[in-house]
């Protein structure tokens, strides 16, 4: 008897985690980047009891981690020696003021979530994922765009796309 009850928790235990993975799989299957969603809220341990609206918090924190570093990596570019002229300097310091932007948009998105405001959250994540534009843009006047830079950029832009698709479903 002590086999069988062993057995049966273990295919419970199974099950029970299929079905999370499920909801991750499900909520990420509408979305534009799905390996990114997929890995991104799997390899987060609370997201396997979240419901969809969780899972967009979960993606909104993970954005807000990203821009949080990308404003640290931008700050310390700024500060460095190895930054050629001011011009650099003031450029790199504009646009980890716009990933500072950005991480405040995405703090009000997970506001918006909270109370179930879902036009609100999804605006204020596409706000997020422009900021770096602004960036991008200051870079026009002669400087070369910085390939870690722009790898960063690509990076927060695939994940604020994929809260945008998670969103996009809470409200249908």
């Amino acid at each position: 008897m002590g086999n069988s009850l062993f057995a049966f928790l273990f295919i419970l235990s199974i099950s029970s985690v299929q079905g999370d993975n499920d909801t991750i799989s499900k909520t990420c299957k509408n979305t534009k980047y799905y390996d990114l969603c997929v890995s991104s809220l799997t390899s987060n341990s609370t997201s396997l009891n979240e419901d969809p609206k969780g899972l967009a918090m979960i993606m909104v924190r993970v954005a807000i981690t990203n821009a949080t570093s990308t404003n640290s990596y931008l700050s310390s570019q700024a500060s460095s020696s190895t930054s050629n002229g001011s011009s650099m300097k003031k450029i790199l310091k504009e646009c980890a003021n716009r990933y500072g932007y950005a991480n405040e948009a995405l703090k009000s998105s997970l506001q918006d979530l909270a109370s179930e405001v879902y036009d609100y959250a999804y605006m204020h994540v596409m706000a997020a994922a422009d900021y770096p534009n602004a960036c991008h843009n200051a870079f026009k006047g002669g400087l070369a765009y910085p390939s870690e830079l722009a790898n960063r950029e690509e990076v927060f832009k695939h994940i604020c796309d994929v809260v945008l698709g998670i969103i996009d479903n809470l409200v249908y």
